[in-house]
């Protein structure tokens, strides 16, 4: 099995509505694709995409693993100025956005330092079901 990660940079989806963000990250998803987005969505639009998500789960698409991972927080006047400057100038840019089809990924696991994406075997999920 060919495993494939799609970066998704911000500017290819700031200028679209929320929905349209959503429903293009699914649409890479069901792929079998690994999306590294570039930035962070908003928190209605990740609730928005895990409630379609759950509305699309059947025998073909099994769902998502989702994780956003934030830069660190720095301590400090000038480094909270620093930030807030950064994010007034570029939105949700900070940070990334990690979504995985659940047929392929088993789990993400992140710390301050490390992220860690467990996957599995699509092919094998799939006979597994088949079997059933």
């Amino acid at each position: 099995m060919t495993l494939t990660l799609q970066f998704v940079p911000y500017s290819e989806i700031e200028n679209l509505g929320p929905a349209r963000r959503v429903n293009k990250l699914i649409e890479i998803v069901k792929q079998e694709k690994i999306v590294l987005l570039e930035g962070r969505l908003k928190k209605e639009e990740e609730a928005d995409l895990i409630a379609i998500t759950m509305e699309e789960i059947g025998d073909k698409f099994r769902g998502i693993e989702l994780a956003v991972i934030n830069p660190p927080k720095n301590e400090g006047f000038f480094a909270g100025v620093k930030s807030g400057m950064l994010n007034a100038l570029l939105g949700d840019r900070q940070g990334f956005t990690v979504v995985g089809p659940a047929s392929v990924v088993k789990q993400i696991k992140q710390d301050p330092n490390k992220i860690e994406l467990f996957t599995q075997d699509a092919e094998i999920t799939k006979k597994k079901r088949k079997k059933k």
